[in-house]
């Protein structure tokens, strides 16, 4: 193993204020700012080289950028609102589901065994209470889904502002940094890396399970003469949750079982039995995709998760994956681990 580099002073103060600044950010809740801009960021710079290609003319190449951005930053907008408006609706109303569900457990207690249906809980309030409990336990995290909506707004369009501006400062600027600003370049730089390695591999997981899941869904069950309730709902959640490893993909699970009692206590154990090989694929896919670009394992991930939702909620449960593997191409870079 080759010996890592002597940390200069101004690494070292680069470190330090780069673990602040993330510290910060959970605490703050500026975690929606953070990572839009990294997301708008790592969409620009995808397609900058190809722009750099197209025009050779360094103004051109700015306003192809500008354009480019502001693109990026509209169909962000709209594909956010989409969003928040299928929540709003019926079919997503989060209340409505968990109204749904519980019926659906009421009604499906008695062709289940005792043993059973004495673990599950009575009514909406029971189980919103088992689904989200560890939420509430954050007071934080209720700004998330109530009067600091406007706020997360705010934060979420600056981020991405502030990530197409440092696009265009990097496409336009050749300056030469002083050792202090080019450790914390760096820094930075690193941090954008394992943003774009976690969170576009994520995607690409949680799409494949959506198509998987979405498949036997609204394909397998109904050519078998099962239409199950809910189906557009568990697609959009599956999708949704998929976006955070392991996790995620349990508490989808969790919402495609309960909803295929309502069929029948058989139909819960087939559901229950393809999600479990669908969960093995995604442990697959973490290994292959993420894990090939970060270096992380499953395990790994989960440790991460686990420890950044007891120190920092909601927030710690997000930022896990992208930090830890920040931390860990840091630590790699030293040839510390």
């Amino acid at each position: 193993m080759k010996s890592s580099a002597k940390i200069t002073p101004p690494a070292l103060a680069s470190y330090i204020l780069a673990v602040l600044a993330l510290w910060i950010i959970l605490k703050a809740g500026l975690l929606v700012a953070l990572f839009s801009g990294l997301l708008v960021y790592s969409l620009v710079h995808l397609l900058v080289p190809a722009i750099e290609k197209k025009f050779n003319n360094r103004q051109s190449c700015m306003i192809a950028v500008i354009l480019l951005s502001i693109v990026i930053v509209v169909s962000l907008s709209v594909g956010i609102w989409a969003l928040i408006i299928f929540f709003r609706s019926d079919a997503g109303n989060l209340q409505n589901l968990l109204q749904k569900l519980a019926d659906i457990i009421e009604a499906s207690r008695g062709q289940l065994p005792a043993w059973l249906s004495a673990g599950l809980p009575e009514g909406v309030d029971p189980l919103k209470g088992f689904l989200i409990d560890w939420l509430r336990e954050h007071a934080g995290e209720a700004k998330l889904l109530s009067q600091e909506a406007g706020h997360l707004v705010v934060h979420l369009l600056l981020g991405m502002i502030v990530g197409s501006m440092v696009v265009l400062q990097d496409v336009s600027n050749d300056q030469v940094y002083r050792p202090f600003a080019m450790a914390l370049r760096h820094r930075i730089m690193n941090l954008a890396e394992m943003f774009h390695k976690v969170v576009f591999a994520q995607v690409r997981i949680s799409l494949i399970n959506t198509v998987f899941s979405g498949i036997y869904l609204a394909l397998l069950l109904p050519l078998a003469g099962v239409n199950l309730p809910l189906t557009k709902s568990m697609i959009a959640i599956t999708f949704l949750a998929g976006l955070v490893p392991v996790v995620g993909n349990i508490v989808s699970n969790t919402v495609i079982v309960i909803v295929s009692l309502s069929h029948s206590p058989q139909i819960a154990v087939i559901s229950l039995g393809f999600m479990v090989v669908i969960h093995k694929l995604e442990y697959f896919l973490n290994a292959r995709i993420i894990g090939a670009k970060v270096n992380a394992k499953s395990w790994e991930l989960l440790t991460a998760i686990l420890v950044m939702e007891t120190l920092f909620g909601l927030s710690g449960v997000i930022a896990a994956p992208v930090f830890y593997a920040y931390i860990k191409k840091e630590l790699r870079d030293q040839d510390l681990v």
